[in-house]
Parts: structure tokens; C-alpha cells; sequence
């Protein structure tokens, strides 16, 4: 028998619902927060690189105890906690550039802050999804969720862009603070049953930690994942340390347009979250996970190459098709990680592969300041394109190549 749609499913909906507002807030900071940094106060290659890198460093610094923390507690309440902070952190930006007061050092601050309540939200809503649908259905609510966050890469940059230009970037930044109130009041209407732990079953912190490390690091392809999304993601960080640079002074395009590339490249998330089951039923659940990424990330070539006038298409050619194949890893690496967890594990896993491939952002966006300041920004380009390229090797080197589609959890166990 078939089992109803998600979209019927109440509690699934709700999440669908708040995740859809929050997305399309952040996507509108995307453009916004560093235009703030830019034209507001004038930020140099190296403090855009401080900048992203602030906003990934909380991921390093309680990557790990989140995790424990998150398996400890109520993930619904996590999650709302999470949506009240980030929405007043990033209210304060329009505040103080209203009084005259804003700088780079409460940029900073708020990057931060956001950060470490996107850590136990990230976190939170990785561990909460299975509680809320069965695991055979993870990856049809995965995938609908990545359609989500990859329509709004589609609408929010745009919007974002044509906000700045229209009503400052300060302004632009108070739709993604209202967004986060939105989210956290569809979540709060959840009302799943969720396995908490009692007290007394708890080992203390480092004891928890050293389980959560162990077990991806024993898992003889998660350790691999983790390896190969490390790569990437450093990479990516040296690249958003000088995209904006590259696109608004050495190519000099507007805002507008700045957001209408970023909004057409978003289409390719779009794409792959579309065509990511159908993908992994011909192709293999497991082969699909390496290829997604073998065969799109070298594209990220085209963007160094990106000139004024017919070229700009070279920056939304390379960015699309990377796109495509990070949504298509995405879904079927997190999918295959949800599958083969316990239920009492999943806040330690995510935080430990959260620690390791998200920590990863804030180191290469301080390489990425550094190299924009030595060589310049395209020539950092070169090299973040290298390094996205080089992350398929970890997964060449593991049992993944031999496999058709992912193990059952007893075949994938440790």
C-alpha cells in the first residue's frame, strides 16, 4: 500500500512551513549582510574573510558538546531557541546603523552569534526529522526539504538584491530577523513525540563526546564522507571570502544584478533537489553520492573565468551545475547518515560531522582573506576550484566506488 504524501503528513508540514520562511530570509542575508560589511563600512578583502569566517567558527567551538547536548534535550524547543536568537542578533544590524553606532566588531559579533544558534539548530533539525517520518521515507522528506532551501536560493538572492538597492542593506537584513520569528512559531505548533533521555542514563559530556567521535571515525564510510565534505566546504570558504569582492569591485556589477546571478546559479539546487530520487533509483543510492560529485565540480573553472558582458553567463553556468551535484550529494549523504544511526546517536553524529566538515568553513575563509590579500581575488578563485575538485577523493578511496546502492544499517554498522 502506498503511503500517504508528506505534504498531507501535519507535523512534516509544519517543519516544511517553518523551514520555507527561514530560508528565504537567510537567503536575503546572503546578499544583504555582506553588502553591510562593504558599503556601510568599507570592509578590505581580509574582513570579509574574518567575516565568514565568524559566521562558520561556532561550529569549532562547540561543534562536539552541542551534539551531546542536543541528545540530551527536546529538539522542538532547541530549534525555536535557536530561530528567537538569530532573529534578535540580526535585528540589531538595522538598530545600530540606524543610531550610527554599527561596526565591524558587532558584525563580527553578530556572525558569531548567529552562528552558534545555527549550530544547535543545524544539528537539532538533522536529529529531528526521523521523529517525525519513518526512516524509509527520509530521503522523500530530505529532498523536499532541500527544495526548499534551494527555491529560495532561487527567489531569496534576487529579492535580497533588489532590497539593498532599493532600501540599504541594513534594512535588507531585518526581513531575514523577521523570518526567523516566523519559523519559530510554526515550530512550536510540532507536536511529535520526542525519546528524551532520562538524567540518569547520562555518562557525562567528554564520555558522550568520545562516543560520537568514535563512531563516525570507525564507520567505514562516514568517515570518508566526512573527509570529502571537509574538503569541499574549505574550499568554499575561500571562496566566499572573495566572491563578493570579485563580483561588486573588480567586475563592478550592482547589487540588483549581483543577486539575479546568484538566484539563476540557485536554480541548479533547484534542479538536483527535483531529480535526486529519480537519480538515485537509476543510477544507485551509493554510486550517486561520488559521482554527483565527480562529475560536477570541475565547472567551478568557469567562474574564475568570469568577465563583464557575454562571460558573466560563466559564473552562472559553473555555480548551476556545482549546484546540481552538491544538492545530489547532500541529500543522499545525509539521507544515508539518518538511515544507518540509532535514534539515541543522532545528535552526536551530526554534531561530530558538523564539527569536522563545517569547521572546516571558518579556516578556509581566513585562507581565503589572507590569499585575496596577497595574490587577489580571482586568482583565489583558481584556487578554491581546485580544491572543490580534489574532495572526490576520499570518496574514490572508499567502499563507496563498489557499491551500487548504500548498505542496510546492519551491513553499514562499525
Amino acid at each position: 500500500m502506498t503511503s500517504p504524501s508528506l505534504f498531507r503528513h501535519r507535523n512534516f508540514m509544519l517543519l516544511f512551513g517553518a523551514d520555507t520562511i527561514s530560508q528565504a530570509g537567510t537567503q536575503i542575508s546572503l546578499i544583504a549582510l555582506p553588502f553591510v560589511a562593504l558599503t556601510a563600512l568599507g570592509a578590505g578583502e581580509f574582513e570579509m574573510g574574518l567575516l565568514v569566517a565568524a559566521e562558520t567558527a561556532a561550529f569549532l567551538l562547540v561543534g562536539l558538546p552541542a551534539g551531546v547536548w542536543v541528545d540530551r534535550m527536546a529538539r522542538r524547543r532547541i530549534l525555536v531557541t535557536a530561530d528567537l536568537v538569530r532573529g534578535a542578533l540580526l535585528a540589531s544590524v538595522p538598530v545600530a546603523w540606524w543610531l550610527d553606532v554599527l561596526t565591524m566588531l558587532q558584525l563580527y559579533g553578530v556572525a558569531l552569534g548567529t552562528g552558534l544558534a545555527t549550530v544547535f539548530f543545524d544539528i537539532a533539525y538533522q536529529s529531528y526529522l526521523p521523529s517525525l517520518v519513518t526512516r524509509d521515507r527520509l530521503v522523500d522528506g530530505n529532498a523536499k526539504l532541500e527544495i526548499v532551501r534551494s527555491t529560495a536560493g532561487v527567489a531569496g538572492p534576487g529579492m535580497g538584491g533588489g532590497l539593498v538597492q532599493l532600501l540599504t542593506a541594513p534594512v535588507a537584513v531585518l526581513a531575514d530577523a523577521v523570518s526567523f520569528l516566523g519559523s519559530a512559531l510554526l515550530l512550536w505548533r510540532i507536536d511529535a513525540t520526542e525519546q528524551v533521555p532520562d538524567r540518569t542514563e547520562r555518562r557525562g559530556l567528554l564520555k558522550e563526546i568520545g562516543e560520537g567521535l568514535r563512531f563516525v571515525a570507525t564507520h567505514r564510510i562516514l568517515r570518508m564522507i566526512a573527509a570529502a565534505t571537509a574538503t569541499a566546504n574549505f574550499a568554499n570558504g575561500i571562496f566566499a571570502a572573495v566572491e563578493m569582492i570579485f563580483l561588486a569591485r573588480v567586475l563592478g556589477l550592482a547589487p540588483g544584478l549581483i543577486g539575479l546571478m546568484f538566484s539563476a546559479a540557485a536554480v541548479g539546487g533547484l534542479t538536483g533537489a527535483v531529480i535526486v530520487g529519480r537519480m538515485s533509483r537509476r543510477i544507485g543510492s551509493a554510486r550517486l553520492i561520488w559521482l554527483s560529485i565527480l562529475v560536477t565540480q570541475p565547472f567551478m573553472f568557469l567562474v574564475p573565468l568570469t568577465e563583464p558582458g557575454w562571460k558573466l553567463a560563466l559564473f552562472v553556468i559553473g555555480t548551476f551545475v556545482n549546484s546540481v551535484g552538491v544538492v545530489l550529494y547532500n541529500v543522499s549523504q545525509v539521507s544515508f547518515r539518518q538511515g544507518v544511526t540509532p535514534e539515541h546517536m543522532l545528535g552526536r553524529m551530526n554534531a561530530t560531522m558538523r564539527f569536522v566538515v563545517w569547521g572546516t568553513l571558518p579556516l578556509g575563509g581566513l585562507a581565503g582573506g589572507v590569499l585575496g590579500e596577497v595574490l587577489d581575488a580571482r586568482a583565489t578563485l583558481w584556487v578554491s576550484a581546485g580544491l572543490t575538485t580534489l574532495s572526490v577523493v576520499p570518496l574514490l578511496l572508499s567502499p563507496l566506488r563498489g557499491m551500487r546502492d548504500l548498505p542496510t544499517p546492519d551491513e553499514a554498522a562499525p
